[in-house]
């Protein structure tokens, strides 16, 4: 099969034409006369030519591209919330451009520099290590919507959930079952989202008086390993508890199959609580507990943010509620 460019002469001369009038039908650029317009038209549906926007774009100063940094492209959650991204973009101009973080400040900074050497027009941050006053800067570069992040300084920029709130409701659901000594294995520390899941659970059990077992804390990577290490750290610590939160789901199907091979029941036993709410939650054994995160939303109203930024400069971040998902890994204590 023989492919063709086809050229602007190409459409000329099909619709019996100048190139100047293609060219302003193609770009919208002055009114054309309906009959030529319909005959070019017709010229580029018989040839079958697609505009090239990248062209079109670089000259008038854009890549019609947005850089998207992703943190784990693997994870189920960064991948639900580049689905809503890629979603959200079908309709526009504009093609994405992944890149993945790794978790590491200093890799999220290389593949920065990588996409701005591209010269995308706006950039979607997910997550991640880099400090608030880097990501300010960056802002007075380019265009930028943060997802998964509060920040102070680019509160109206950023997409999230109250992570606090979702981690009390939820260690607040086990406190309610009649669980006092709940463990709980935290995400990296340094990650925003982990310190105020940790900062929740904490203050949930402050306020009915259950106090703080800081041997109950074992700090994990929002790994599925780190919840197989957890539960292991805990149960050699010899500490009794009767649940456990976990800062995501992958970290709490670690826990269940370290407590599977201990012959430890859920939820007779321990009862176990994730975050996230990723598709395969619903389809363990038990079917897991968990605080559901709008992944696929907060992608999509991300990318709808920055393509208002980008067209008019006006865009709406609506706020998004995390909802507690209850299923049959939590049981009453007696």
């Amino acid at each position: 099969m023989e492919f063709k460019n086809v050229t602007i002469q190409d459409i000329a001369e099909t619709a019996n034409v100048s190139k100047s009038t293609v060219s302003r039908v193609i770009n919208n650029s002055t009114p054309v006369a309906e009959k030529k317009r319909k005959a070019v038209l017709a010229a580029m549906d018989k040839l079958n030519f697609q505009p090239n926007i990248f062209a079109r774009g670089l000259a008038g100063g854009q890549s019609m591209t947005i850089g998207i940094v992703t943190q784990n492209i693997g994870s189920p959650f960064y991948d639900s919330v580049a689905q809503g991204i890629i979603s959200a973009l079908r309709d526009s101009v504009y093609a994405p451009v992944f890149v993945d973080g790794e978790w590491k400040s200093e890799v999220e900074e290389e593949v920065i520099g990588t996409l701005l050497g591209r010269h995308v027009d706006g950039l979607i941050v997910v997550g991640g290590s880099l400090s608030e006053e880097k990501l300010v800067q960056l802002s007075k570069q380019k265009p930028i919507i943060v997802v998964a992040r509060q920040l102070e300084e680019l509160s109206d920029q950023c997409v999230f959930i109250d992570n606090f709130e979702a981690a009390y409701q939820a260690t607040r659901f086990l406190i309610d079952a009649g669980h006092e000594n709940i463990a709980h294995l935290t995400g990296i520390r340094r990650h925003q989202d982990a310190t105020r899941r940790f900062k929740g659970y904490c203050q949930a059990l402050t306020d009915a008086n259950i106090e703080l077992n800081p041997d109950l804390v074992i700090e994990g990577n929002f790994s599925g390993q780190s919840g197989v290490m957890g539960v292991e750290s805990l149960l050699m610590r010899g500490h009794s508890f009767t649940a456990i939160f976990t800062a995501n789901d992958e970290m709490a199907y670690g826990a269940r199959l370290a407590l599977y091979r201990k012959g430890i029941r859920v939820p007779e036993d321990i009862s176990i609580i994730g975050f996230d709410d990723q598709p395969n939650s619903a389809f363990i054994t038990p079917p897991l507990t968990t605080v559901r995160q709008p992944a696929l939303e907060m992608g999509q109203a991300a990318a709808k943010a920055l393509v208002g930024m980008l067209a008019e400069g006006e865009y709406e971040i609506s706020p998004l509620k995390a909802d507690l998902v209850i299923r049959e890994s939590v049981s009453r204590r007696r």
